[in-house]
Order: structure tokens, then C-alpha cells, then sequence
């Protein structure tokens, strides 16, 4: 009886090689297949012969300026053509349902600023094949829209036909910069700061807190208040403090990280009032969440889970 023979070492090429024989046959030219794959005309050549040496066949009959398959290098093609076509089809479908699956978060414009942005190049850095797609708007109905996966608001829970869960709540207390406190140590006695350099910001949202209602909280007299300088923008009036322009009210975990790194400062330490409202993350339970959705709200709830806790 005859003896039978085993394959041993690696059955399959390298993938290069293949790509390299498939546009070389496709194109019946090396110089025309090094512009499809952008290699050097003399990688193709290498390639191939490579491939022919592992298969132990020619697969080319190689002209001055043309090559031509042989009958083996037309066999070879004949599967390594339905094979890569077939890893490309796959391949698209992948990325497709990938970019299907985009992340879409809506914000507030102080949410999306202060707190988001400074996260996300951490959570890139560790998911980079999840694709966030970023909304701020100080419009709730923007925030709302049907296109968005998650959505970030200010309120107080209630929102009909929405999952809400609590990020953080609302505890406000000025801010400045070390510079200015340094340059009006004023800013230090609470009953002062009616006659300083307030910041403030003009919102449509009716219970938005103002000086007038912080100073109310706290039980100080705003009979010497002067006119605030006024910013459309919560994120403007936090620039305007680190800036040195004035002191604004600077909202908990919003502001945590400047605090962090002394680009601004509590001139009046412990004053601060505590609202009914927080900031909540929105889904819409009846829209079937898909993986990437879920990782991304896992991340913001474990942002929440480990924020300073404030009194």
C-alpha cells in the first residue's frame, strides 16, 4: 500500500499574499497591482513569488510588461476571489452595524461642557471602537429628540415616557479665581458680594437659580446688588470667573474640576444652597437598547457612582 503523505507547517498563506496575487491576476500586470494596493511594484513581485514558493507552483508566465496566469494561478484565483470577496462583504457589514450603532447624547450646554467633555477622552482611550455622537443644547425639546439614545436634562425626575436615574444633584455656591479674591478679599464675608462683580446668566427656564435667589437661600440683603454682567451661557459665566471678570455660581461636579486645580476658587467657604433639582440620565424604556448604548450608560452611572458627595 501506498504511503500517505501529511501537510505539515502553515496550510494558508499570508493574507498579503493573496491580495497581492488577486490584483496582480486582476490587473495581468505587477506595475498596475502595486497602484491598486499603493505598494512598491517590486512588493507584488516579492509577494507572489513568495506565494508560488509555498504552494511550489508557478501561478504567473511572466511577460516584459504583462504577466498571465497559469492554469494552476487560474484555479488559485478562481477561490482566493470568492474568499476575499466574501471576508469584504463581512467586513462592510461590521462596520456598518459599528456606525449603525453610534452612541447619540444629548446635554445641556453646562453638562456637555463641563462635565462630559473633560470624559470622554478617558472613556475613548479605553472603548475606541464605540463612536459617541455628542448634542448640547439648552433646548429640552432638542434634548428629546427621537434620535438621541441617552439625554442628559435638569429637572426634578418627572419626565412622562422617559427611564430617569439621578447623576448628581443641584448644589450651587460662588466661584472665582484666585486672582480676584486675591486683588477683593471682600469676596470672603458673604453679606460682600452684593457689591462685587457678579456674574450672571440669563436663562429661559423660570426656576433657574439667579443671585437673587442664591443670596434669598442664604439670607443676604440684595438692596446693594449692582447690575451683574450677564452671559446667554452657563458655560460663558464659568470662563468670565476662570478669566477673572467676576464671581459666578458655579454648580457642584460641573465646576469639581476647576476647584480640583485651583484654576477657581470658593471665596465664601461653606455657603452654598441646595436645590430640589438634579441632573438625571434619560432613556426611553419602550427603544431596545443595543450593546454600545448600554456600555455608555454603564460609564456615565459609574461617573455618577463615584462623584464628591456634597452635604
Amino acid at each position: 500500500m501506498p504511503k500517505k503523505t501529511s501537510v505539515t507547517g502553515k496550510v494558508l498563506p499570508p493574507l498579503d499574499y493573496l491580495l497581492a496575487f488577486e490584483a496582480a491576476a486582476k490587473a495581468q500586470s505587477f506595475a498596475q497591482a502595486s497602484k491598486v494596493l499603493n505598494i512598491s511594484e517590486t512588493a507584488i513581485s516579492r509577494k507572489v513569488r513568495l506565494l508560488e514558493q509555498h504552494y511550489d507552483v508557478p501561478l504567473f508566465v511572466r511577460g516584459h510588461r504583462s504577466v498571465s496566469l497559469t492554469q494552476q494561478g487560474a484555479i488559485l484565483l478562481a477561490t482566493v476571489e470568492k474568499s476575499l470577496d466574501l471576508m469584504r462583504d463581512v467586513s462592510r457589514d461590521m462596520l456598518a452595524k459599528h456606525q449603525a450603532n453610534t452612541v447619540s447624547i444629548s446635554a445641556t450646554n453646562s453638562v456637555a461642557s463641563l462635565w462630559l467633555m473633560p470624559q470622554l477622552r478617558k472613556f475613548n482611550k479605553s472603548n475606541g471602537r464605540i463612536r459617541i455622537s455628542l448634542v448640547s443644547s439648552d433646548s429640552d425639546a432638542e434634548c428629546l429628540s427621537d434620535s438621541m439614545d441617552l439625554t442628559i436634562l435638569r429637572g426634578d425626575g418627572d419626565w412622562p415616557g422617559y427611564e430617569a436615574q439621578l447623576l448628581f444633584g443641584e448644589t450651587v455656591f460662588p466661584v472665582c479665581s484666585p486672582e480676584y479674591l486675591k486683588s477683593n478679599p471682600k469676596a470672603a464675608d458673604i453679606s460682600a458680594l452684593p457689591e462685587l462683580d457678579l456674574i450672571e446668566v440669563a436663562s429661559g427656564h423660570a426656576e433657574w437659580m439667579t443671585w437673587r435667589t442664591w443670596f434669598s437661600g442664604n439670607g443676604v440683603s440684595t438692596s446693594s446688588m449692582e447690575q451683574a454682567v450677564e452671559f446667554n451661557t452657563y458655560p460663558l459665566s464659568v470662563q468670565a470667573a476662570v478669566d477673572g471678570l467676576g464671581i459666578a455660581l458655579g454648580w457642584a461636579h460641573l465646576v469639581d474640576p476647576l476647584l480640583e486645580s485651583g484654576t477657581l476658587v470658593r471665596p465664601v467657604q461653606g455657603a452654598s444652597v441646595r436645590t430640589q433639582s438634579g441632573y438625571y440620565l434619560l432613556k426611553r424604556p419602550l427603544h431596545k437598547a443595543f450593546p454600545e448604548q448600554r456600555i455608555v450608560e454603564d460609564w456615565l452611572l459609574g461617573l455618577s457612582a463615584g462623584r464628591k458627595r456634597y452635604a
